[in-house]
């Protein structure tokens, strides 16, 4: 079964214009290859209520499986998605950028600088992916092994994740 996925990137210079969004494409292009249907791709400006309610809006009203949200997750005082994002799950997954993030630090060290989170609303989940196409496409590649059984467990839509 087709998991249904959306791709947001948080970008002021993105949203108005003035820098061509190249992580949210490389998003998608992703998600495809992964066997995802991608059924939403947009960009919005750093402002943390209108990245909640869209956040809100994919998970309760567009039945979206998986939102990947690309961009924000720096120290610039403009980067809010982690907390747009906190503002909406109900429940917290660490792990997963936990791993981005252990990993992304073999690549470079700015990586400790990351503040993405990953968690679910509902039957959603949320990951908080970097705003580079290059560092999107490596934490992409870090989580690609867990999507599948993240989504068939989480969706209710696997089977039991305790039988060997």
């Amino acid at each position: 079964m087709k998991y249904r996925a959306s791709v947001l990137t948080i970008s002021d210079k993105g949203y108005a214009g003035q820098r061509e969004d190249l992580s949210g494409p490389e998003l998608e292009r992703l998600l495809i290859e992964a066997g995802f249907t991608v059924v939403n791709r947009e960009i919005l400006p750093d402002e943390r209520e209108r990245v909640a309610t869209a956040l809100k809006e994919l998970c309760d009203c567009k039945s979206v499986d998986l939102v990947l949200t690309t961009g924000g997750t720096g120290l610039s005082p403009r980067d809010i998605t982690p907390e747009a994002t906190s503002d909406v799950i109900e429940r917290n997954v660490p792990g997963i950028p936990e791993a981005m993030r252990a990993e992304s630090l073999k690549i470079t060290d700015m990586a400790m600088l990351s503040s993405g989170i990953a968690g679910i609303r509902g039957r959603t989940l949320i990951i908080n992916m970097p705003g580079s196409p290059k560092a999107a496409r490596e934490c992409f590649d870090i989580i690609r092994t867990v999507l599948n059984h993240a989504m068939e467990t989480m969706t209710g839509r696997g089977g039991d994740c305790g039988v060997s």
